[in-house]
């Protein structure tokens, strides 16, 4: 329900799960010791964690959210599968660091991991020469390491998770890897690729890596701007609302949000900017806005906001117009079919949206009806957007499955509620 006096005061957002699960990822295949500072508390980072340590990683928690890594830079064979839990982005980065290795291995997941697509990266793994084999483009995965070699590859999607696979397994292979999207996706991997020393370039949306090694280097992770982003839009339609969002990533390719909510004149400014580990964070205030107008969110636009869209359709409900959603059908192979679940639920609740196959159509402004029961298809991304829509109704919301929420950002009630 509302709250009465609107969302005011500072927060500190957790950090950054992209950048967590590379951090760990890439200081192991380092040789040396490294600190991380700030490290992910989230399911999905763990999991990503505890699998390197099954592969014989020291990896320590020396004080909260700190670790020291100590590695020789190679991998240890494992005689039990590998568990990646409800984690793709551990899944599908893992498979391109083993299949240049010497060792077999197998990855399994959750149920719900086990039903998203893998063919996207195992195509253009085997034209490198990997040895991989899956339940019909499905986990669990066998990955049988062999030699190598780079390729020319032009991705049909702009994923962050298959380009990171490829130049992975491109770190390790002979001859050049060349790597090209339709967009530019997340480039948290090209960059902290660079820091550590890797022989990386990158231009556009073009990327090329040849065989590296990598130098053990100190990590800072900056805050989730994913997780940043259901407080930036309670912030900006529940009324009376002031936050401040501290040390929050501002990379150019995960910053989608922003450029909407400033199309949409949505009250914002970025403060303190300052690089840390390769990376630019700020602080983010947001203002309350009563005259947000709708827009177009497409093409380019998509990969820079893609786990953001289901937020960005509570916050276009309470725009003026139609706000439309296109080119964004990868929503449908997330932890649910996003496009889907989203239109089947926020109907649910009187948003006026409707279902495109590559999106959506959200007409505001909406008074939100409270009352309802909604699912959340055990999708932390579709539980966090409707305690956001929650902010607004007029009576309380029921969401099964909330609990999933814990995955991506177990402090989230608690800020929620500092704030009110």
């Amino acid at each position: 329900m509302k709250p009465k006096n609107g969302l005011k005061g500072e927060l500190t957002i957790p950090a950054d799960k992209s950048i967590s699960h590379r951090a760990v990822m890439f200081s192991s295949l380092a040789k040396g010791s490294c600190i991380i500072r700030n490290f992910s508390s989230g399911a999905d980072c763990r999991s990503t964690l505890n699998l390197f340590k099954k592969l014989g990683v020291d990896i320590n928690v020396t004080e909260e959210k700190t670790l020291t890594v100590k590695s020789d830079g190679m991998l240890k064979s494992s005689d039990i599968p590998l568990y990646c839990g409800n984690s793709g982005t551990t899944m599908r980065l893992v498979s391109g660091i083993l299949a240049g290795s010497n060792n077999e291995y197998i990855l399994t997941g959750d149920e719900s991991l086990s039903k998203r697509p893998m063919k996207r990266i195992i195509e253009p793994l085997k034209l490198m020469g990997a040895k991989i084999y899956s339940d019909n483009g499905c986990a669990p995965l066998k990955i049988i390491g062999t030699e190598l070699h780079g390729i020319e590859y032009s991705s049909p999607l702009a994923s962050a998770q298959v380009k990171s696979c490829i130049l992975l397994a491109g770190m390790n292979a002979d001859g050049k890897t060349v790597y090209k999207e339709p967009y530019l996706s997340r480039n948290h991997t090209e960059l902290m690729l660079k820091y550590m020393g890797a022989d990386i370039k990158a231009k556009d949306n073009v990327i090329s890596i040849s065989k590296s090694d990598l130098t053990a280097k100190d990590i800072d992770i900056a805050g989730d701007i994913s997780s940043a982003a259901f407080f930036i839009a309670a912030g900006l339609i529940v009324p009376n609302s002031d936050i401040i969002i501290k040390n929050t990533g501002i990379n150019p390719t995960r910053t989608g949000i922003l450029d909407v909510v400033k199309r949409m004149g949505g009250s914002l400014e970025l403060m303190n900017k300052v690089e840390k580990s390769g990376e630019v964070v700020a602080d983010i205030h947001v203002n309350y806005t009563d005259n947000l107008k709708a827009c177009t969110i497409e093409g380019a636009d998509i990969p820079r906001l893609i786990d953001e869209l289901p937020v960005i359709a509570i916050l276009a409900s309470q725009a003026e117009g139609e706000t439309v959603v296109k080119d964004a059908q990868d929503l449908r192979n997330k932890e649910s079919d996003r496009i889907k679940c989203l239109v089947c639920e926020l109907s649910k609740i009187g948003i006026d949206i409707e279902e495109r196959e590559d999106g959506f159509i959200v007409k505001g402004k909406t008074k939100i009806r409270g009352g309802a029961e909604l699912n959340s298809y055990n999708d932390h991304r579709l539980g966090m957007s409707f305690y956001v829509a929650g902010l607004l109704a007029d009576n309380e919301l029921g969401i099964e499955g909330y609990e999933w929420t814990k995955i991506s950002f177990p402090e989230f009630d608690e800020m929620m509620n500092n704030l009110q």
